[in-house]
């Protein structure tokens, strides 16, 4: 007999996806139980901060002297970052076949740390560089070296982790550091991810909807869908009559489309799922907060 649930909606969840194959759309609330910081979470409201933006990183020098200054400082430390029993959890569930793979909106690579293999990065990945000018990938580390040899005492600077991977420091403190060209033809350098107000390359889109199609169920985890790159699949999913559940810490913009919304942290919810799913463990204790179904 099930045990029942202190987390509303929790059995519901369980029970859209028991026999069914699922796909995770991942967001930056499946990170920020590593330390890495969001833009909308619960906690990040009180301190506003703007993202960059591909038209400003483009079109300015000094956007991107900023810019890899501070990511520069934060560099050490987004890359250090462990995975969270949440990622664990999605990486048992793939082993287990009961995943298709993980869309994600993450640009950490927590995902592949933790040992899931079919993953779509659908924003990038920071661990990689892009020359703007011949299109040249390159490992985020040897650029990360190449940025030290050429400012002096930058490594010993210290500032808290931001939501882009880089650190907080203000224009004041960042106008002398010198960013290296591409090694390859002297172009521009930028972190191979989407930054807000650019496109997601087409490829990774029709991989994102091909693994969709693969799954019978979309189960959404630590996102707040207000970026419409991973909320179009929410539509798809609706669209298809697949079932979709959410599990976020505050509402979405997709809770009017899912099936069951259960509220927790994933890194608490998404193994107490794993192992319901798995027959390892009983329904999680955790005190009720919201839920919605159709």
């Amino acid at each position: 007999m099930p045990h029942p649930s202190p987390w509303i909606g929790f059995e519901d969840l369980v029970q859209i996806l028991e026999g069914a194959t699922a796909v995770v759309l991942s967001g930056a609330g499946v990170s920020t139980e590593s330390g890495i910081p969001d833009y909308r979470g619960p906690k990040t409201r009180s301190k506003e901060r703007s993202p960059i933006r591909y038209d400003e990183f483009v079109g300015s020098a000094d956007t991107r002297r900023h810019y890899w200054a501070r990511a520069t400082v934060g560099w050490p430390s987004f890359r250090e970052t462990d995975p969270n029993p949440g990622h664990d959890a999605l990486a048992r569930l793939e082993e287990a076949g009961r995943l298709a793979g993980i869309i994600t909106q993450n640009v950490d690579r927590l995902h592949q740390s933790a040992g899931s293999r079919r993953v779509v990065e659908l924003h990038g990945a920071l661990a990689e560089v892009l020359c703007l000018d011949c299109g040249a990938v390159t490992d985020r580390d040897a650029e990360h070296d190449r940025m030290l040899a050429r400012n002096d005492g930058w490594a010993d600077r210290v500032a808290d982790l931001a939501p882009d991977g880089d650190a907080d420091l203000p224009r004041s403190v960042t106008q002398t550091f010198h960013v290296p060209a591409c090694r390859s033809c002297g172009g521009v350098l930028k972190p191979n991810v989407t930054f807000f107000g650019g496109s997601v390359p087409p490829r990774r889109v029709e991989a994102a909807w091909t693994l969709l199609a693969d799954a019978d169920v979309l189960l959404v985890a630590g996102s707040s869908l207000h970026v419409y790159s991973g909320y179009r699949f929410v539509q798809g999913a609706a669209e298809a009559d697949q079932p979709i559940g959410i599990v976020n810490l505050g509402a979405t913009r997709g809770d009017d489309l899912a099936s069951v919304c259960v509220e927790g942290k994933t890194g608490e919810l998404l193994p107490c799922l794993a192992g319901r799913l798995l027959g390892t463990a009983p329904a999680p204790a955790a005190p009720p907060t919201r839920a919605a179904s159709r």
